[in-house]
């Protein structure tokens, strides 16, 4: 049955491209805000495609005979495996079956059904699957693609991450601890035609002695008072952001010599303790090289609001009591605000591992993953002997800004520019500036530095000491690579 789904829907075109051509722009985008009214406008001609959107994606009754038309065979079939259900004459969804894609891929991701459309409480059960979301997309496009023998999902959710892994990854395994996400990922996984170890179990245990060239995870990270409601694809049952703290510290037993452990995660912001401080105690029993790229913080008021929100807490009449209660206790725990950000992680093996804690809330222009490669190569680069003994290039996509007043000789001011990845900048001096033009892959940072040394009329000994930290930096933050 799953290998004839499969076929049929690929047959009536639902793809992502094929969606969006059916429903246009302007519909499409309504879609994405969780309006269907244009997407009913556009499904109404009774069209297999339309009807397949209109079953999982609109989340609305059809006929029969439509349904039939649009899935010959497959109707009786769907209902049993409870993926439809009919009532009359209508049939309706009762999960969610999205297109989705990259470059190279048509993939078909399984979920509970959208909470929320056209306005409408949100009601989400204890166990509701989520479904494709800004954080899985945010996750993918992180997460390094080199071909590897061995990949680890850690909490699944609907499996989208094992779909990406299943593309370089020889074996992938995924885990989760929600009997219904185990469900929807091995539905996916099934759908899509890809082989994935899907195992129930919480954090590390089901992987218990496993090693692993990857772990890519997106752990139920939100921070909140106890409760039996608690909801399985945000929340756990550890304190605070304790689940997070584990992920780290438990990856450096699950990981290949060079493997990595790429996590997509929220920390608190403690009273007291620089957040800095705190994720560098975390990564530091692990022996790992670390990277902590902190995105964006949140005051408490807004973060309680966003998650109310997600849980259909608003339209309530408890609404007012719960949100004091999540601040009365974020001040008895000494939460001050909340972070979200990347963690990368590598098995390097060295006696002094390389842990780099930094914020940036400012552009990034995605994918990272390349990003998260190029760091890896530059903390390996770095490690290796003298920074000015290196050959060193500029950065793909570096550019350089000068300013100062039309027509005289020298700038007033030299800024180089990354324009892919953190798009960081860096001002310049007259030196700095050479060096980084200079820098084609031929001659060591030591020799371009004499050379502009020579020419500036300063003595070459000098120069290099005063500019090793400077050359240092450049590469620390990607202006400079090996």
């Amino acid at each position: 049955m799953i290998d004839q789904l499969r076929d049929r829907l690929r047959q009536t075109g639902f793809t992502v491209d094929g969606v969006f051509g059916l429903l246009g722009a302007d519909a499409h985008h309504a879609l994405g805000r969780n309006e269907t009214t244009p997407a009913r406008r556009a499904t109404a001609d009774g069209s297999p495609l339309a009807t397949v959107v209109r079953l999982f994606q609109l989340q609305l009754s059809v006929p029969r005979d439509d349904a039939e038309r649009a899935l010959p065979g497959l109707v009786d079939a769907l209902v049993a495996a409870e993926v439809l259900a009919v009532s009359g004459g209508e049939v309706r969804a009762l999960v969610d079956v999205r297109p989705y894609g990259d470059e190279g891929h048509d993939w078909w991701v399984v979920a509970d059904l959208t909470p929320g459309l056209d306005q409408q409480p949100v009601e989400v059960g204890s166990e509701h699957v989520l479904g494709i979301s800004e954080a899985s997309n945010s996750l993918a496009q992180l997460t390094r693609r080199d071909p590897v023998a061995r990949a680890l999902d850690l909490g699944t959710g609907c499996g989208v991450q094992a779909l990406h892994l299943s593309t370089h990854a020889d074996a992938v395994v995924a885990t989760d601890v929600n009997p219904r996400a185990l469900w929807a990922a091995r539905l996916t996984a099934a759908l899509n035609g890809v082989d994935v170890d899907v195992r129930d179990g919480s954090l590390y245990e089901p992987v218990a002695g496993e090693r692993f060239d990857l772990i890519t995870t997106n752990p139920p990270f939100v921070v909140s008072p106890p409760s039996e409601e608690r909801l399985v694809y945000r929340e756990t049952s550890f304190p605070g952001d304790d689940v997070v703290r584990r992920v780290v510290q438990g990856s450096a037993d699950h990981l290949e010599p060079g493997g990595w452990c790429q996590v997509l995660a929220a920390w608190v912001h403690a009273d007291g303790q620089p957040w800095e401080e705190r994720l560098s105690g975390w990564v530091a029993p692990t022996g790992l090289d670390a990277w902590v790229l902190q995105r964006e913080v949140l005051d408490l008021a807004s973060y309680t609001e966003m998650w109310l929100a997600d849980a259909g807490a608003r339209h309530r009449p408890d609404y007012v009591e719960q949100y004091d209660r999540w601040l009365s206790w974020f001040t008895e725990q000494g939460v001050e605000a909340m972070g979200f950000g990347w963690i990368q992680l590598r098995r390097a093996d060295r006696a002094v591992p390389s842990v780099r804690v930094e914020s940036w809330p400012y552009e990034v222009v995605q994918p990272m993953a390349p990003h998260v490669t190029a760091w890896g190569d530059r903390t390996d680069a770095l490690a290796d002997g003298d920074v000015l003994d290196r050959a060193w290039r500029q950065a793909d996509g570096l550019v350089q800004d000068t300013y100062g007043r039309a027509g005289a000789s020298d700038p007033e001011r030299i800024v180089a520019r990354l324009t892919s990845g953190p798009c960081r900048t860096a001002s310049l001096d007259t030196v700095e500036a050479g060096l980084v033009g200079a820098s084609d892959g031929d001659l060591t940072a030591g020799q371009l530095l004499e050379a502009i040394a020579g020419l500036l009329g300063e003595d070459a000994s000098e120069v290099r000491e005063r500019y090793r930290p400077s050359v240092r930096t450049l590469v620390e933050e990607g202006f400079l690579t090996p």
